[in-house]
């Protein structure tokens, strides 16, 4: 009986996606510059719309930098995620006037129709839900962001209306 070793077949996957070899020309741009990491990993979240352990290995070995420096910087700045996000980015304002006005009752229902929690994306990959803080509407409160798109005044009963917008959406735009 002939026994063959498993092999990773992690190079032959990257060699067929064509962001890897945007990642590595990202790389070499920046490669022995002064204050690269911020840019490659931008760059890099550009192309793979987050930025994944594989990826922060990947930017880790081709910078010389510290997987914990990169993990560290992921984590620090809210621009960058490690997390695949949704196509529709909600966020829920949790500023005192939204907060005292019944946003946390909204953001429940957010939580409960789309079956995630607060920074986590749904399972269709369409929604991330977000908490944000005062987006300038307080005359609005409770206010939801969907997008660009901003709802005031909303109730938990207002919630399946406005996710069922953008499903619509997205099945007329796929038909």
């Amino acid at each position: 009986m002939e026994v063959v070793a498993n092999k990773c077949q992690c190079e032959a996957l990257r060699a067929k996606d064509p962001r890897y070899k945007k990642l590595a020309d990202i790389i070499a741009k920046y490669a022995g510059r002064e204050g690269a990491l911020i840019p490659v990993l931008h760059e890099a979240q550009e192309v793979f719309g987050h930025l994944p352990p594989e990826i922060q290995m990947l930017v880790a070995e081709g910078l010389d930098v510290p997987l914990s420096e990169i993990d560290g910087v992921i984590t620090f700045y809210s621009l960058f995620t490690a997390e695949p996000q949704g196509k529709y980015k909600i966020g829920v304002c949790l500023g005192t006037a939204c907060y005292v006005k019944g946003a946390g009752d909204v953001l429940d229902e957010l939580k409960e129709r789309l079956q995630i929690d607060v920074n986590k994306t749904s399972a269709d990959g369409l929604f991330t839900l977000e908490v944000t803080r005062c987006v300038g509407a307080c005359g609005l409160a409770p206010v939801v962001s969907v997008g660009d798109d901003v709802y005031g005044r909303l109730t938990p009963d207002d919630i399946p209306a406005i996710l069922e917008k953008y499903i619509e959406s997205e099945k007329n735009s796929n038909a």
